[in-house]
């Protein structure tokens, strides 16, 4: 179990009643709309790298990979947000982006 995964199990099982209306919250969401699963993984890849989260952008590239999203579609998310919210922000989500690919 790494790092993300460990916090993440200890939040679930300590706060199991908050955690369980959380998720079916993010469910409804997440199933509201008209986007298909590899749109929104990488929405939420872009997201997560504006907001400078790190393990949140490490988490949602591993969600995406599931989903079926390629390297190079993830990485254009990223590159995507450059013009928004700047270059720095950006070069912090690609290094995000390296060590999942095992670069780093």
């Amino acid at each position: 179990m790494d790092f993300i995964q460990e916090h993440f199990k200890n939040l679930r099982d300590s706060h199991k009643e908050l955690y369980d209306a959380y998720e079916e919250y993010g469910k409804k969401v997440y199933e509201a709309g008209p986007l298909d699963d590899k749109m929104k993984a990488l929405i939420k890849i872009a997201i997560s790298s504006t907001a400078k989260q790190h393990y949140a952008i490490k988490s949602q590239i591993r969600k995406a990979r599931r989903q079926g999203c390629s390297w190079e579609e993830i990485e254009h998310a990223i590159l995507l947000i450059a013009p928004t919210v700047g270059f720095p922000t950006m070069m912090e989500a690609m290094i995000s982006l390296r060590e999942e690919m095992g670069e780093l």
